[in-house]
Formats: structure tokens, sequence, C-alpha cells
């Protein structure tokens, strides 16, 4: 095996020391070194023990995040965890919304906070929420917030680790998930989760193994009972199979942002700069009405980036101009 080859097979192997894989690695490490490849034999060591030290971090913080008896499971197959989880000090959670949607995550957060009173009365929280819309606008960032506000742990799942091409593998891995989570307090997240969840009148040739993909998600959103919350995102909500949306307790749109809204972005997201006072802001906002909060937090981050790299100490109209100009792609009138 050349080289570059064995480079590229080191980046993907991780686990524990003592795990069989590991162990290879190490024999092949063994074997290069013996050969008289002693520059290579290092590379793959250092690799090695850094895919290794990744991992076993991982898996110790999954053991301080989780109760004790609690695991994320992994793909059998390839050993992958089936969900990876975001450390509170990443999750991001200032947004600027729409008034009504704002209102509605308010709602999700305010029933969680207070489901103990409400289950006095026989009433639940709304635990299974869908965010659908156009990319770029919060669907993903609204779970983050939401698993920041009421202080849960907050775990994503890898469906490049859920969906295998064997039979039956990729609903095993499904169900595995959702079991692993009964008695786990946490937000899960399924973002772009019409990667699983098409209409079934959608599967193409697939539709053997989709529709019983399709119909055990049906079951598990069904039975959810997990003391936590279920978000799932979809940029194209038209394409997910009809009986899917039934067994949300809150679907909710997440809009392109408002003038308004791309204003209070802008000056968000450039609050660390120094910003001209002869900016025409009317212009450059009326520039960005179509785009997505992304992209507008793109834009002003390019501007910024435009400044400090010219050293100047101001960012002026300009920046902001040639911002749009190279990103003009990204908005859509």
């Amino acid at each position: 095996m050349n080289q570059e080859l064995l480079v590229r097979l080191f980046r993907s192997i991780e686990g524990e020391p003592t795990e069989d894989i590991v162990l290879v690695a190490e024999k092949i490490i063994e074997d290069e070194t013996k050969k008289g490849h002693i520059k290579l034999a290092n590379k793959l060591s250092e690799i090695l023990k850094k895919n290794i030290k990744n991992y076993t971090s991982f898996r110790s913080e999954l053991k301080t995040l989780l109760p004790q008896g609690i695991s994320i499971p992994k793909d059998k197959r390839y050993n992958i965890p089936l969900a990876t989880h975001v450390d509170r000090d990443s999750l991001r959670h200032y947004m600027v919304l729409p008034l009504d949607v704002e209102g509605k995550i308010q709602r999700i957060e305010k029933e969680f906070a207070a489901k103990d009173r409400l289950g006095h009365y026989g009433l639940s929280p709304k635990q299974k929420i869908l965010l659908y819309g156009a990319p770029g606008c919060g669907k993903s960032m609204a779970a983050e917030r939401i698993a920041w506000t009421i202080g849960l742990p907050f775990l994503k799942v890898r469906f490049e680790a859920i969906i295998s091409s064997y039979l039956g593998e990729s609903a095993s891995n499904l169900n595995q998930l959702f079991e692993s989570i009964k008695s786990f307090p946490c937000v899960l997240l399924l973002d772009e989760f019409d990667f699983i969840a098409k209409a079934r009148s959608t599967t193409g040739q697939d539709v053997g193994e989709m529709h019983r993909l399709v119909n055990l998600l049906l079951n598990l959103l069904e039975d959810y009972k997990a003391p936590g919350i279920l978000v799932a995102t979809t940029n194209f909500e038209g394409i997910i199979d009809h009986a899917l949306f039934r067994r949300f307790d809150e679907i909710i749109e997440m809009p392109k942002p408002s003038e308004d809204q791309i204003s209070k972005i802008l000056i968000q997201t450039l609050s660390a700069v120094s910003l001209s006072k002869h900016i025409n802001w009317h212009n450059i906002i009326n520039s960005l009405i179509g785009a997505s909060a992304a992209t507008v937090v793109k834009i002003a981050n390019d501007a910024a980036k435009f400044a400090i790299i010219k050293g100047e100490k101001v960012v002026e109209e300009e920046y902001l101009i040639t911002a749009l100009r190279e990103n003009a792609i990204l908005i859509k009138k």
C-alpha cells in the first residue's frame, strides 16, 4: 500500500487503545519501522495517537454527560457513534427572529421549564418540534438555543452513521438511538431529517428499505416519551411523508429575515469593530433583502475582515459593498 493511502486510512481510524482496529494499526506502524520507513511510521503514529486521544476524550465526555447506564450507541459495522454531543459553551443561542417565531420558541422553553406543574394537571410540554425553512435561516441554531436556554445536553444525530447500505441496519441504528435516550433528558437534533423522512411515494429504487425506515420513524415519533425534546429540521417540507407531520407537537416556519431583522443582525455581527458614519445602511439592507440570516452574518464578517486585513480601524461602506458583490450568488431575490 502506498504512503498516501496509508495516511488516508489512518486518518479514518478511531477507537480505544485496546480495540482490534487500533492494534492492527500499531502493527502496521511496527512493520513500516522495520522496513526503514521511519518518517512514514512517525507520521502514522502521530495521526493514530491524535485520533485515540480525541476518541478517548469524546467517550470520557459522554461518561460525564450521560447518567449511569446510559450511553450513545454505535454503528455495529463501523463502530461510529450514532450521535454527537455539542458542549454547552459551543451552543449558539443569540438569535434575531420575528416576534411570532420568537414567541413560539419561548413557549417551548417555558413549557419544558414548567413540565412538573403541567403534569399536575395531566398536561405535557411540547416535546416534538419540526422546524422548516430555507437553508441558513436558523433552524439548527434554534435547536441549540432551546438546549442552551433550558439547560439540557445537546445531541446531534449523525445520519452518516445511521444510514447503512446493508438491509435492515439503518432501521436498527435508528431504533437503537431512540432506545438509548428513553430515560436521558436531552435535546436531540435530527438535522435535515428529510434525508430519512421522504414521502413513501418519492423513495424510488430504495422503496422497500426506505418504506421500512419511514414506518419505523412514524412509530418512534408516535411513541416518543423521553424526558427531553426532539427537534427535526428540513429545508424541503414538501417532500416529507405527510403522516409524519401529525406526529409533531409544534411545526414552525423559520423565515428569511425582514429589513428590521437584517439591520439588527448586521449591527450585532459588527459590534466588535468600529463602523464608518458614512455608510448608507438603507442601501446595504435593501441589497440583502431575500438573503438568509447566515448570509447576512457572512457578509458582515467578510466586510470586517477586509478592514482588519487592510489595517483599517473602521469598516467603510466600500467593504460592505465588496462583500455583497462577492456573495451575490447567496442572495436570492
